[in-house]
Order: C-alpha cells, then sequence, then structure tokens
C-alpha cells in the first residue's frame, strides 16, 4: 500500500479522465504536474478556426491554419455550387446562446418570476396547442423489415425500425408517399443514368447512416435519393443503396446551414420530398428555411412534401426559429423562449415512471408550487427545480417541445401547405415522438 502512495505521489497529478489515471509523468521538482500539464507553464491553446472540434498553441496559430488537415475539406467544400454560408441561418447577426447561459439566465430569476415564467408558458400552451393525434402505423410495404427478412448484419436496433416505418407509414397514410406498384415497376426500365425525370426525388436531411432511406428506397419505388449530413460515419447503408441500379443516389457532406438545394444540378426541376429522421434542434428550423425559405430561385426543384420527426428542442435558438410570429402574437420574447428550450428537457431527462406523461392535468404542477415556494429561501430556484416530482417536470417539458412545434406547424399552414404534427410512435418506444408532416396544397 506504501508503494502505490509512492508510485502515485511521483507521478503527474493530472488525472486523465479517459484513461482513469493521472498522467504517468514525472512532475516538475517545483510542482506537481509535468511539463506538459503545469498550469503556470502551459502555453495557451485557442480552438482551430478552420475545425474547433481540436485546438492548437496560440503561438502556432497562424503556422497552423496553412497545414491543418481539414483546410483542404474545407476548400473543396466551399467550392461546391450548392455551398453558400449560413443561408440558412435565420437571423446570423444572433448570437447563438448556449445551454449553459440558459440555465444561468433561469436561475438568476427571483422565485415570483421563475413561477410568474412556469404558468405563462402553460398557459400559452392551453390556448394555443392541440392535443397531438396518435398516428402510429406501420404499412404493409414494411412489414418485410420488422420480419428481419432482409440483412441482419446491419447494426440497427428494432425500435429505429420502428420509428422509421412509422414515418413512411405517415407519409404513405397522407398522400406524399406512393405504395410501391410491383407490375409497373417490373415493365419498366430504369438506370442510374436514365432517371425518369418526373419521378419524386427524396431528400434526406440529418441522413446520418441513411438507415431511413434504404428503408425508403426498399419499400417504395423511390428511384431517386440526396442524403444530407454534415458528419462522416462508418457502416453508412450507401453500399448497399448503391448496388440497386434502379436507384441513383448523392450524399453531400455539408451542413444543412449552409446547403443551397438552387445548386444541387441533378435536383433542378425535380419535385421532392423532404424527410428527416429526429432533426435536433434548430435542424428543423434549417431544413425549413432550406426547402422553403426566402433564398429559393427559378428552377429549383418544387417540394412537394415534408415528414420531419423533431427532437431536442433545448438546442433550438431564437436565431433560427422559424415563426418568430407566433411568438410575438403569444407574448413569447426572446428570453422566455430561450427558457422554454431549457425546459423542454425535463421531457427525456430521466426516468418519469410512465409510459405516457400527461400534459394536460395542470392542477398537479401548480400544487407542486404552492408546496415548494414556501422552502424556496434557502436553496433558491434550483431547489425547486429539484423539488418537483419528475413526472410534473417531464409534464411541463412536453409542454414546452409542443409550443415550439406548433408554431412550425403554423407557419406551414400559412404558407400553402396542408400540415399536421402526430405522435407517430408510442412513448415506450421513443419519448422524442413528434412528427411534422406536411404536402403542398395544390
Amino acid at each position: 500500500m506504501s508503494g502505490e502512495l509512492e508510485t502515485t505521489a511521483s507521478r503527474c497529478h493530472f488525472w486523465l479522465p479517459n484513461k482513469r489515471r493521472h498522467c504517468a509523468n514525472t512532475p516538475l521538482p517545483s510542482s506537481v504536474y509535468c511539463g506538459n500539464h503545469n498550469p503556470s507553464s502551459a502555453p495557451k491553446r485557442v480552438p482551430c478556426p478552420i475545425d474547433p472540434s481540436h485546438t492548437v498553441l496560440q503561438d502556432s496559430l497562424e503556422l497552423h491554419v496553412k497545414r491543418c488537415p481539414f483546410k483542404k475539406q474545407v476548400d473543396a467544400l466551399e467550392a461546391k455550387p450548392y455551398y453558400s454560408k449560413s443561408i440558412n441561418a435565420g437571423d446570423s447577426d444572433e448570437p447563438t446562446v448556449s445551454s449553459a447561459d440558459k440555465r444561468g439566465s433561469i436561475h438568476r430569476l427571483s422565485t415570483s418570476d421563475f413561477w410568474g415564467l412556469i404558468n405563462k408558458i402553460k398557459s400559452v400552451h392551453s390556448s394555443v396547442v392541440q392535443v397531438l393525434r396518435d398516428s402510429y402505423l406501420v404499412p404493409e410495404s414494411c412489414e418485410k423489415w420488422l420480419k428481419g427478412q432482409l440483412d441482419k448484419s446491419l447494426p440497427y436496433q428494432e425500435k429505429h425500425v420502428v420509428q422509421q416505418a412509422s414515418i413512411l407509414g405517415n407519409m404513405e397514410s397522407f398522400g406524399i408517399l406512393q405504395k410501391e406498384n410491383n407490375d409497373a415497376i417490373s415493365g419498366t426500365e430504369n438506370s442510374k443514368s436514365e432517371v425518369r425525370k418526373n419521378d419524386v426525388a427524396v431528400v434526406e436531411f440529418g441522413a446520418g447512416r441513411g438507415y431511413l432511406t434504404q428503408m425508403l428506397a426498399d419499400c417504395y419505388s423511390v428511384r431517386k435519393v440526396f442524403l444530407i449530413e454534415r458528419r462522416s460515419y462508418k457502416l453508412k447503408a450507401d453500399r448497399s443503396l448503391r448496388q440497386n441500379e434502379s436507384l441513383a443516389l448523392e450524399r453531400l457532406r455539408i451542413d444543412i446551414e449552409d446547403l443551397n438545394l438552387c445548386g444541387v444540378d441533378s435536383l433542378k426541376g425535380v419535385p421532392y420530398l423532404a424527410t428527416g429522421k429526429h432533426l435536433c434542434g434548430p435542424a428543423t428550423d434549417l431544413t425549413i428555411n432550406c426547402c422553403m425559405g426566402e433564398n429559393r430561385k427559378e428552377g429549383k426543384g418544387e417540394i412537394k412534401g415534408l415528414a420531419i420527426a423533431t427532437c431536442c428542442h433545448h438546442l433550438c435558438q431564437w436565431k433560427h426559429y422559424k415563426n418568430k410570429k407566433f411568438l410575438s402574437d403569444i407574448g413569447i420574447n426572446k428570453k422566455e423562449f430561450h427558457a422554454m428550450t431549457w425546459f423542454s428537457s425535463w421531457a427525456v431527462d430521466g426516468d418519469h415512471s410512465s409510459d405516457d406523461p400527461s400534459i394536460e392535468d395542470e392542477a398537479k404542477p401548480l400544487k407542486v408550487c404552492e408546496k415548494t415556494e414556501a422552502h424556496s429561501d434557502s436553496g433558491g430556484i434550483e431547489r425547486i427545480i429539484r423539488s418537483m416530482p419528475a413526472i410534473e417536470r417531464a409534464a411541463f417539458g412536453f409542454m414546452c417541445k409542443e409550443i415550439i412545434d406548433t408554431g412550425r406547424l403554423l407557419w406551414l399552414k400559412e404558407n400553402e401547405f396542408d400540415a399536421q404534427l402526430v405522435s407517430y410512435v408510442p412513448f415506450s418506444i421513443s419519448p422524442e415522438n413528434h412528427l411534422l408532416i406536411a404536402k403542398k396544397q395544390s
């Protein structure tokens, strides 16, 4: 035991969280840290301006920018005709508000202001949000996926397949996706070089590995698909999709915020459907902007329908949100909107001991307000929040999510779309179960 203590004492005291141990280097004579980790001697590191995911020494920044391995990727992307910096960002001059800033703003409220905000949001919810219709639909076309008749080596989980199937089932039920006609397909010759111009293409935003598109291509007569994703993934479905000779596939590695669909030559003049499974936070607003924003030009393919599973509302930003007029009309300002996005995380932040937290019964949360307010002086807002039962916090979190998605729904309706907001899978499969679905009015 003493030898172990001596070994620890002779090592640098810097803790390496990934390795779950201290640094093994010998500390400097005048410090408990080695030369690499000594805070007083360590030069300042700053995020790389080309790719902030890594840091560099501030003194070497100018040299690093010229040699950064990501520079070629960025230069290649910026040369693409469909790249346009922040074209879908909305109010690009607005700053991005971090989750820590949102939390801090709420925790600085007085007790009366905190409860006033809670009750205001609840009042807004009761006046503008309609009860979401359950629409868990697994179409006949997707049954072979659920029965496991396809390639079982694909690394998907059953719950994700069920969500994909229900998204496609709702698209079919809503009339924006046609059931495959095997007889018609068998009598038609299609190839990658001869994609019929009147075919409806599918653009999947936030495509990830592309499994939603793979199910769509296997189960429906889709001939042209575009996968939009900013990250690089292993185990993508692209390899399997490219083996389908009747399917034309393009993967664009780009942030939705910077995507100008007018610059995608193979999409010009082609009607298309926009899809997305779990478009996190502002990605939903960026997608709506990308497909229907003010940057639309002649010659761009026309969107015929949309099906987006929204999620991660706590990441939403005022600068991106599509329907600020809706917020203004219901009396929600920018600061309250960011508070509402932070509250939305309560919907999915733990075990709520219920398959379906009710968001209609507002009496219970009010009772909690009365009970905890008397004890607020000793703990502040943090104590009040921790005193609220998880099921009631979850209920309030879902209220915030529904208000945010209702604004998006109303924007689509006001812009010549027939639109619905439904619950596309049971809560037990995924608490992030909102599906925004729309089709262009004739």
